[in-house]
């Protein structure tokens, strides 16, 4: 399994990893800017990956990783660039539109603007006159009419392609917004959609003055699983893993694979006791069945869960909220794994703190 990045970065392994892709940058001659550190940084820290597999070929067919090069191995294999490409084009695409509409609406205002001009000029023009004059300013009248008509005919066609198109723009937006918020490996919400989803369920609690539960889950021994079998089978822990888990944390919940071997679940509007239940639900299905390896049908023993939750407090932050039941979960660990912990109270928490 390759290294969480993301979480990477906000431990104090972010040192190591900044100092080797600096080395690493410096002894094959690439320039130090933003986008090329964010692209060595990911090379290093996942030596694994479709990215890492990319960068050794090139490098062992001796071809120079340039500025532009750079860019385009960001653009296909970092999620933040295609995810930035793919908006900027929808984003064009949009303006585009938007601009055909508004052309076609103001082609519209200036056609009627002429045609009450002329019914104006009309109105004047009958006053008085005879019926060939009559007839003339009938023909002129006619005229303007199929004008205006056409012109709507032509705004109305340019609207219904353009509501058509903006339709399917919407779906690509929608599309692009949930493959950026999707953990690729799981299908599980990823840490960015958690901490949204996290936030917007805290104050939606407090604005209907309900309680929350959230609970983090974490593979027992997984490193050395992982090292005994090798990356894939550990994937396809992860995957059986969080399968399981996305079942129990379906809507309303949010299932979110937290980082690495973590997962956590959000509970709106449900107390400690349900997320228990929910929780042991969860880790006696995944400690029951014995794993195969698929390709051989090698037994590879079963795999056991440890979990913590913690009852939200009112007007608790979304920080508290996570290191308590962060706390719970490595209680969960030090008292021997395999089982499930509530967070302490605050009170407790900031006792052991000071200790």
């Amino acid at each position: 399994m390759t290294v969480d990045v993301q979480t990477a970065l906000r431990s104090p392994k972010s040192y190591e990893l900044a100092r080797t892709a600096l080395e690493v940058m410096e002894a094959n001659h690439v320039w130090p800017t933003v986008r090329n550190f964010e692209l060595w940084v990911h090379y290093v820290a996942e030596k694994e990956s479709p990215l890492a597999q990319e960068i050794d070929r090139l490098l062992a067919a001796g071809e120079p990783i340039t500025e532009t090069l750079g860019a385009e191995l960001a653009a296909m294999f970092l999620p933040e660039a295609r995810l930035n490409g793919d908006i900027l084009e929808a984003g064009d695409v949009l303006a585009k539109e938007l601009q055909t509409v508004t052309n076609a609406i103001g082609s519209a205002q200036k056609s009627n603007e002429e045609y009450g001009h002329e019914l104006a000029i009309a109105s004047g023009r009958l006053e008085g006159e005879d019926a060939s004059e009559v007839k003339a300013v009938v023909k002129d009248l006619t005229a303007a009419t199929r004008k205006v008509q056409s012109e709507n005919g032509v705004l109305e066609t340019q609207l219904a392609e353009t509501t058509a198109e903006l339709g399917r723009l919407r779906e690509s937006l929608d599309k692009v917004r949930k493959d950026a918020m999707t953990d690729g490996l799981t299908n599980l919400a990823n840490r960015k959609a958690f901490d949204e989803r996290l936030e917007a369920t805290c104050d939606q609690m407090d604005a209907a003055g309900e309680g929350m539960t959230l609970a983090i889950i974490d593979i027992d021994h997984f490193k050395g699983f992982n090292d005994a079998w090798g990356h894939q089978i550990g994937d396809q822990v992860l995957r059986y893993v969080a399968s399981v888990i996305g079942r129990r944390g379906a809507r309303p919940r949010t299932a979110a694979r937290y980082g690495g071997e973590e997962f956590a679940i959000i509970f709106p509007s449900e107390n400690g006791r349900t997320a228990m239940t929910v929780l042991e639900e969860i880790r006696v299905e995944i400690s029951s069945r014995a794993l195969k390896r698929r390709s051989t049908n090698e037994d590879l023993g079963a795999i056991t869960v440890s979990a913590g939750y913690a009852e939200r407090l009112a007007g608790e932050s979304t920080m508290s909220l996570i290191e308590r039941a962060d706390a719970a979960l490595y209680a969960s660990k030090h008292a021997g794994r395999n089982r499930t912990t509530a967070a302490q109270p605050m009170a407790a928490v900031a006792a052991v703190a000071a200790a």
